[in-house]
């Protein structure tokens, strides 16, 4: 990868975990030439920042001391073992500083809004990118710097999950980050975090650091995006469930897309939408093994197979709505879905009969009263949980001749039988949805990966 390339590479938190990792992702930044490198917070810090805010609410201020001790502890170690100067550590200071001053807020209000738990949260990662740029600075000779996000990555202000201004952040990266498209200095910034435009710091949502690196590539203008993981690239379905589970060279934008959304936990749904937007080419590799061969997501792939890989959506709920007014009406389904958007829920997948329509949703809908109370003006609901969403994700899929018969087929077995509540197909060529009882869906994947991927070849 040669120096006029402009690389973002972006290192989530197992690949930020202690001081040997980060030097580690440190090392491959350099050899890759990276222009900006995107950092998440240092591993399991923003769920100890959640759990201080919980502790703070509801408990004794003396309760949250040792988590936040524990904090600072993990924090100034990672320091010292890199080497901290001074300055670097008065930095760190700071930061942490911030952190006990917003715990004891929230301890002394009983209460924490989003808006400062954006602000709390936002630590993770402004801790982590001061470590990565230590290990930087004396790793490579070009001139480093460690650079605010939220210079550049404005967002609404719908706090706990800003919304990226697309034209503001190109704008704003051309502007401050530059020097970076010409090699003459390496920037290391902060992944998950944004703010509005009047300063206000917000977060993109759990998984937002992918993202964040997918907005800041498209932003550059960038040649390659890179997400270090701990995980050497993307395989066809989960290893811990399939063992037989194979790496993935190459996939494209669609496939990954479709993987994502439906369950496949290496890559936050939102990531590609920046960067096939601009046809970036992505690689996915593990900064424990950066030599290995990897996954690299392009917008075409010279091989298309029928199924490249299968994904689980756990927690899934299958809501059922039944009227007779269905029949032979029309905008039925806009005013259900207007219920859903009213709500903010998301459907997953949805098939529909004369007088009935049956979508899947996270098993955390249920508890929305409101949007039960709506629906039931106009049918009858039912639900059902404990489901699971099955996905084969590859080309074509809405086009081949007896595909729902080989799946059918290879799910079937006389001595454990596995009933598919619901399934849904031809929407997209690139998946076919199955809704199984949780407590199958791991075997429902073996079957189909044995049937698909490992006697395929």
């Amino acid at each position: 990868m040669g120096s006029t390339k402009v690389i973002v590479s972006k290192f989530g938190g197992s690949s930020m975990k202690d001081a040997d990792a980060i030097r580690r992702s440190a090392k491959i930044a350099a050899d890759h030439h990276s222009s900006l490198v995107v950092v998440s917070a240092t591993y399991g810090t923003t769920n100890q920042l959640i759990e201080i805010a919980k502790t703070a609410q509801t408990l004794p201020w003396e309760e949250t001391l040792p988590m936040i001790e524990a904090i600072k502890e993990n924090h100034r170690q990672i320091a010292k073992d890199l080497g901290a100067t001074a300055a670097d550590s008065e930095e760190i200071e700071i930061l942490l500083s911030e952190l006990e001053t917003l715990a004891k807020g929230i301890n002394l209000l009983k209460d924490a809004p989003v808006k400062v738990m954006d602000r709390l949260q936002s630590l993770g990662e402004r801790l982590s990118s001061p470590l990565m740029t230590i290990a930087l600075r004396d790793t490579q000779e070009k001139k480093t710097e460690n650079f605010d996000v939220r210079k550049v990555m404005l967002t609404t202000d719908q706090f706990g999950k800003g919304v990226p201004q697309i034209k503001e952040i190109q704008e704003l990266c051309q502007k401050y980050l530059l020097a970076a498209k010409y090699g003459d200095q390496t920037f290391v910034t902060q992944g998950f975090i944004g703010a509005t435009s009047e300063g206000e710091t917000t977060t993109l949502g759990r998984g937002g650091s992918d993202y964040s690196a997918a907005l800041l590539a498209e932003g550059l203008g960038a040649d390659l995006l890179e997400i270090w993981t701990d995980v050497a690239g993307i395989a066809t379905t989960d290893p811990r469930i399939c063992p037989e589970a194979r790496p993935i060279n190459e996939i494209t934008f669609q496939e990954a897309a479709e993987l994502a959304v439906f369950g496949a936990k290496i890559l936050h749904p939102t990531t590609l939408a920046p960067v096939q937007r601009v046809a970036i080419p992505v690689f996915v590799g593990s900064s424990y093994e950066p030599d290995a061969p990897g996954t690299w997501i392009k917008a075409q792939s010279g091989h298309q197979p029928l199924v490249r890989a299968m994904a689980i959506k756990k927690d899934q709920a299958l809501l059922t709505l039944t009227t007779p007014k269905m029949l032979d009406s029309h905008g039925f389904l806009a005013k259900i879905f207007s219920f859903f958007e009213k709500h903010k829920v998301s459907v997953d997948a949805i098939t529909t009969s004369e007088i009935s329509v049956a979508m899947t949703v996270d098993i955390t809908t249920l508890q929305n009263k409101e949007l039960f109370k709506d629906l039931e003006t106009v049918g009858t609901v039912s639900t059902e949980k404990s489901l699971s969403l099955v996905s084969l994700i590859g080309n074509n899929i809405n086009h081949t001749p007896g595909l729902a018969q080989k799946v059918f087929t290879s799910i079937h077995n006389e001595s454990e039988p596995i009933n598919v509540r619901m399934i849904c197909l031809g929407a997209s060529r690139h998946n076919f949805c199955l809704v199984v009882n949780e407590d199958q869906a791991n075997l429902a994947v073996k079957r189909l990966h044995k049937t698909f991927i490992e006697d395929s070849l």
